[in-house]
């Protein structure tokens, strides 16, 4: 494996190479509020709220990513779904 890329995936705090991880707290909230918005398909404010629970999830898991990751690939993928969120906010 390249240096380039041994440095954009090596965990931080333990040497591993780290791609993908187990999800966070705010994940699993996401995820949740996902699935439910998809199978329930809830009308009015209950929708909206759910699409609110969803998309600032994932900003603050985005937010989190970016100062917090393990490497800079995790903190590229944070920055990547802060601005797609942010895109599709606007």
């Amino acid at each position: 494996m390249s240096r380039f890329l041994q440095w954009f995936f090596r965990n931080r705090e333990t040497g591993d190479i780290t791609i993908a991880q187990a999800p966070n707290l705010v994940l699993w909230v996401v995820i949740v509020a996902g699935v439910l918005r998809w199978v329930w398909q809830p009308p009015g404010i209950a929708a909206i709220a759910l699409d609110i629970v969803f998309k600032g999830g994932l900003i603050v898991w985005a937010l989190d990513e970016i100062f917090r990751g393990m490497n800079p690939w995790r903190r590229c993928l944070g920055g990547a779904v802060l601005a797609y969120e942010l895109t599709t906010f606007l």
